[in-house]
Parts: C-alpha cells; structure tokens; sequence
C-alpha cells in the first residue's frame, strides 16, 4: 500500500513533542488551550489522558507522546498546552510539550515520511518538510486521533 499523497493544506501549525517539532494542518485546528482538569476515563488506550469539558462538549485529550511512541515528559509543564483538532463531526484533543509557529511551505518541499513509517496504516505522519536545519513532521489529524475515515459521529 502506497502512502497518501500529503495534502495540499496551506498553512500547519507547529507544535513539539519531545524535542521535535511536528504540524497538523491549521485548517483542523479549532483552538489551542491550557490542559486544564482532564477525567480519566477507566480501560482507555494507555495515550488518552481521559476527557474534558469544553464549552459544553466531552472532548477525548489524547497525549502526543504516547500517541507517537515517545518517552515520557520530564520536569516542568510550563508550556505544556493542548490543540483541540477538529476532523468532520468529531473534536480532540492533543496534549503537546509546546506550540510553535505557524508554516506555509511550497509543495515542492515535502517529502515523503522515511522508509518503513507509511506502511503502517495507523502512521499519522503524511510527510517532512526540512526546518530551521531539522525537519518538521506533516500529520494526518484523522489518523493521529484514529478517527473514522467517513466522518461520521
């Protein structure tokens, strides 16, 4: 199976996780927000912190870094936030180490993910774009909250 081609979105906002910076598309992101009291919800996947209230919604906060596969955050949460991505119906939450800026990068500069990380179906990363001498990795929003590919509710 080949990967998707990365979408033709013109602005991604930048967030890090673990030292390295990753974007979803801005057109997805609703908000960005303090964590806040986040409930936890008994037998969820180990990468949901649990739920949330946000003006009147139960909103899921998942957590970037086991969501990725990334070692736990030490020390200070001081720039800790989440980004409330939206796709279709549905609204989530992803909590991240800090926010960025936001990219507006030509086509011709992304690339395809390394080797061996679009076989997996569950890979939400679409592609890199090289970045402030490293690189920033393109998400897939629908993929990263392994959301439904109709949109349904």
């Amino acid at each position: 199976m080949t990967a998707p081609a990365v979408p033709n979105h013109r602005h991604w906002l930048t967030f890090q996780l673990d030292g390295q910076a990753y974007a979803a598309p801005l057109v997805q992101v609703s908000e960005v927000i303090r964590v806040g009291e986040v409930t936890p919800v008994p037998g969820a996947a180990s990468d949901l912190l649990g739920v949330r209230h946000l003006r009147g919604r139960v909103v899921p906060v998942l957590d970037g870094r086991r969501r990725l596969g990334l070692p736990p955050r030490d020390g200070e949460d001081d720039g800790v936030r989440v980004v409330m991505l939206s796709h279709a119906a549905h609204l989530v939450g992803l909590r991240v180490d800090g926010v960025g800026e936001l990219l507006l990068p030509g086509n011709e500069s992304v690339a395809p993910p390394p080797p061996g990380r679009a076989t997996r179906e569950d890979d939400p990363v679409t592609g890199v774009l090289p970045w402030k001498g490293g690189f920033v990795a393109l998400l897939d929003v629908r993929r990263l909250c392994r959301l439904p590919e109709s949109g349904a509710a």
